[in-house]
């Protein structure tokens, strides 16, 4: 419809309307005001006797501690916010005087010009409704006052009935003696709902513009306040034009209250509209680290109290160092795959020894096609890489050094289904050897002959210690790995070896607050030293031996590192999981449905080039540092 279209049909209106007045003044033989005066006091009169008959209404005074179901907000380490989480309500709540004054005037204008002049309701707008409504030949203006509006949003239903229209009036009427106005207009900003899930004006104020509520300009202010009455409607994602025609009657009927000129108006209506893009129910931007972080959230504070407290959470994680990690990934899967390796997935993670903040969390090949994180949800066989935890139980139990011999000879032990007889990947024996030398080449008997002397109850409890919370059976050939983990259970692990033994619950969180700023969770580290030292720095340097000498050569990366490989039976897992000082990372290849991945797969192969390659872009710029030695400590 053209300008000047519409405007001949609203003279025309305003010219019927007015007659339509004047007869009914004639056949009344009063006026306007008088049937308004007397409609007020009719009305007033009612509802003072009615409001005996809503003794069981809602009582109001209950909004003095109210707090509106609120999106919560994840953000990497620097600020960069990776995704929103809300459940019903798509909400971030913001003061009075964070909302800009155009959004305020527009929205009072359009929905409630005498809001600050009535107590809670207003006859006479129904009057001014009916006049703007019929001239405009459309619903462009509500009876309901702004605080009447509030309370059917917070207590009543929805359905057009009398009964609930008084109710409305009385509780808007208490609403208005206990609180201000300039309260009741913020309560009514944050709880409106403005469309595609956007509640609240900040959240559809960066949904249709991409700017916080605070710089909204006149026209923006205009057409969010157009939105209200029917948001999905007046939506300029839906129907752009006919969202400008409504920001031209919001803005038209701001110059005939005076409350702009025509000269703002006609300059409002110039302005351009940059509209932003619908957000309510954007995926994360990585959602591996988020699966991590909601998943620590829901266990402290509950579902529904991340999904509507108003969270703002700092990650431990870099998105550039999370990209760069799940690009490794990628990158090693595919070229995994050229060389006739069926794996299906990789998984990573990574874990800063010094503070066990996760660094990084790469859960699968490709999220879109499978959602499941098998970085924190997929236990799986760690195979030999299980064996520094029998290691070092051994070393600190005060009776084994590298050098104590082990006889890598046949043997059996009885258990539940029998006879257990342990076997060396790729079969023969050796004799006697070294602990040193068993660990570097990997060898099954005698680890499985150290566990057994030790005491798989102590090797468990080792495993306690440094925080896998798996389920762990002292079965026979639990020193060959034959139990389920994560790969960030071993991250974290190994990360205490890395700190040489000093340790802090692995987390993904560095803090969280409300929405005003209030700390509910502050990981901050607070180290234990939960290790001997010097078992630890001796395995460490053991460790060192598997990479410079042993099955990990392949992980070499040019500094001091320690770690071991992992094959489990059948090649069906295949793990490489090492250390420097800085940074502890475990990498796991296999296939969801535990096929085999092919003859002579192993991890030392095929898991430890994956990590080589990792750390050396993770560490590119770190300091080389030394681990310490084991001559330092005293040993147990």
């Amino acid at each position: 419809m053209s300008s000047s279209t519409f405007q001949e049909k609203r003279i025309t209106r305003e010219s019927q309307f007015s007659h339509f007045v004047k007869g009914v003044s004639k056949v009344t033989g009063g006026t306007i005001l008088g049937l308004t005066m007397l409609a007020s006091s009719v009305v007033a009169g009612g509802l003072v006797g009615l409001a005996i008959s809503f003794r069981n209404l809602p009582d109001v005074r209950i909004l003095r501690g109210y707090a509106p179901t609120e999106s919560s907000y994840i953000y990497d380490i620097k600020g960069k916010l990776l995704a929103t989480l809300h459940d019903e309500a798509n909400r971030e709540v913001v003061p009075l005087n964070k909302i800009s004054p155009n959004l305020k005037r527009a929205v009072m204008a359009i929905e409630d010009s005498h809001f600050y002049s009535h107590r809670g309701i207003n006859p006479s707008s129904i009057g001014r409704a009916i006049k703007a409504n019929f001239v405009h030949g459309e619903v462009v203006e509500g009876g309901s006052t702004l605080t009447m509006q509030l309370v059917k949003n917070l207590f009543l239903s929805h359905k057009r009935e009398f009964s609930r229209k008084v109710a409305e009036s009385v509780l808007a009427i208490r609403l208005e003696q206990i609180f201000t106005k300039d309260e009741i207009l913020e309560m009514y900003l944050n709880q409106v709902y403005w469309g595609h899930n956007n509640y609240g004006a900040q959240t559809a104020a960066e949904t249709y513009f991409s700017k916080p509520a605070s710089k909204l300009n006149m026209a923006e202010g205009a057409m969010m306040a157009g939105l209200i009455q029917a948001p999905e409607e007046y939506s300029p994602f839906i129907n752009y034009r006919k969202a400008k025609e409504r920001e031209y009657q919001v803005l038209t009927r701001m110059r005939e209250l005076g409350w702009i000129t025509p000269e703002e108006e006609e300059a409002a209506r110039k302005q351009p509209i940059n509209l932003g893009e619908i957000k309510s129910w954007q995926s994360s931007t990585l959602p591996y680290i988020t699966e991590s972080v909601l998943q620590e959230l829901n266990d402290r504070f509950g579902r529904d109290a991340v999904k509507k407290g108003g969270m703002r959470v700092q990650t431990t994680v870099d998105y550039k160092f999370q990209r760069m990690a799940e690009e490794t990934v990628i990158r090693w899967y595919h070229r995994l795959r050229n060389q006739g390796v069926y794996a299906d997935q990789v998984a990573l993670a990574a874990v800063d020894p010094r503070t066990h903040f996760v660094k990084a969390l790469v859960g699968g090949v490709d999220y879109k096609k499978s959602k499941f994180n098998r970085a924190i949800q997929s236990r799986r066989q760690p195979g030999s890489s299980f064996k520094p935890f029998v290691y070092y139980t051994a070393f600190a139990s005060g009776k084994y050094t590298p050098d104590s011999m082990i006889d890598d000879s046949p043997v059996s032990y009885r258990d539940g289904n029998g006879y257990y007889s342990p076997k060396n990947y790729g079969g023969g024996y050796s004799g006697p050897i070294s602990i040193r030398t068993a660990l570097e080449q990997s060898r099954n008997v005698p680890a499985v002959k150290i566990g057994r002397a030790v005491g798989l109850d102590k090797v468990i409890q080792t495993c306690r210690i440094l925080g896998i919370k798996s389920p762990i059976e002292p079965v026979v050939s639990l020193p060959l790995g034959a139990i389920g983990v994560t790969p960030l259970e071993m991250a974290g692990a190994f990360a205490t070896f890395a700190s040489n033994g000093w340790y802090s619950e692995t987390t993904s969180i560095v803090r969280v607050t409300d929405s005003s700023g209030n700390v509910l969770l502050d990981n901050t580290p607070h180290p234990k030293l939960v290790l001997d030292p010097w078992a630890t720095a001796t395995l460490t340097n053991t460790l060192q031996g598997v990479i410079a000498n042993g099955t990990g050569k392949e992980a070499q990366i040019g500094r001091p590192a320690a770690g071991k490989t992992g094959t489990t039976s059948s090649e069906r897992d295949v793990w490489f999981v090492g250390y420097v000082p800085q940074l502890a990372t475990a990498v796991w290849v296999g296939n969801d449905n535990y096929r085999t991945l092919g003859g002579g797969i192993t991890g030392g192969v095929y898991a430890a080039p994956i990590w080589r390659s990792f750390m050396y872009e993770a560490l590119d710029g770190v300091p080389v540092e030394p681990f310490p030695s084991p001559y330092k400590f005293e040993r147990p």
